[in-house]
């Protein structure tokens, strides 16, 4: 028996500045910032190969996500905008990092686990912080109440063994937004003339957010404004 092992590997490379390594630069048409996306592929690659080589594979979970939505120019000169072509970095998403919309605060998700998880796609409401309760729960450590008090136990969804998830999700960027099953409610802000007033989509049909349904659906804004409110007094959003 192999000992148990965490391995958390934070990649650097997409992130600005944007600097490929020699064997990897003019590797793709779209520059530093393509050139570090063929890098990330190639490291990930490696840690895999060293899983097989050590028959770690069919015993070990992987997962990989990022922290935020893509960015393009983000301060730098290495013709990211000029190089991009017609690729959108956030599909169909509106927004991108530094966005309180689904483009900044959706990212990418992908659970490996030969044997345990099947392939397929889910739509179960997850976050990164609820690692720490999943985690817990599968390793079998107990968490103080006081610890993590946003983190929810999703294990089963990141096994894809349940199709649900947390009921809702506070997220965060430039301002406050809150996820429940099929609405995304972002606050109003500002005051004056500069006042904005609230949002609300239904992601069900809208993944684009492009259709503001807050006059149309006054009290399930009130409703998740109340929640949030909530949420923001208590400290914490797990019981």
């Amino acid at each position: 028996d192999k000992p148990p092992f965490f391995l958390f590997f934070s990649l650097h490379d997409i992130h600005v500045p944007r600097v490929p390594h020699p064997r990897f630069v003019g590797k793709t048409p779209m520059g530093p910032r393509g050139d570090t996306i063929v890098e990330i592929d190639w490291c990930v690659g490696e840690i895999v190969k060293a899983l097989d080589k050590h028959g770690l594979t069919n015993n070990t979970l992987i997962i990989f996500t990022s922290d935020n939505g893509p960015v393009i120019d983000d301060g730098y000169q290495d013709d990211s905008v000029k190089l991009l072509g017609d690729h959108k970095a956030a599909g169909p998403l509106r927004g991108g990092k530094y966005s309180t919309y689904e483009g900044g605060t959706r990212v990418p998700f992908i659970v490996t686990w030969p044997g345990t998880v099947k392939p397929g796609e889910s739509d179960a409401l997850v976050c990164q912080v609820d690692f720490i309760s999943s985690f817990a729960s599968m390793t079998g450590v107990k968490i103080s109440s006081d610890a993590a008090p946003d983190s929810f136990d999703t294990m089963a969804a990141l096994l894809g063994e349940s199709k649900t998830g947390r009921e809702t999700l506070v997220e965060q960027a430039r301002g406050l937004a809150l996820r429940k099953g099929q609405w995304k409610y972002i606050p109003g802000s500002g005051q004056g003339k500069k006042k904005q007033a609230g949002e609300l989509y239904n992601l069900a049909d809208d993944l684009g957010e492009k259709n503001n349904v807050i006059d149309k659906h006054p009290k399930i804004a009130e409703e998740m404004d109340a929640l949030l409110e909530k949420i923001k007094k208590d400290g914490r959003s797990r019981p």
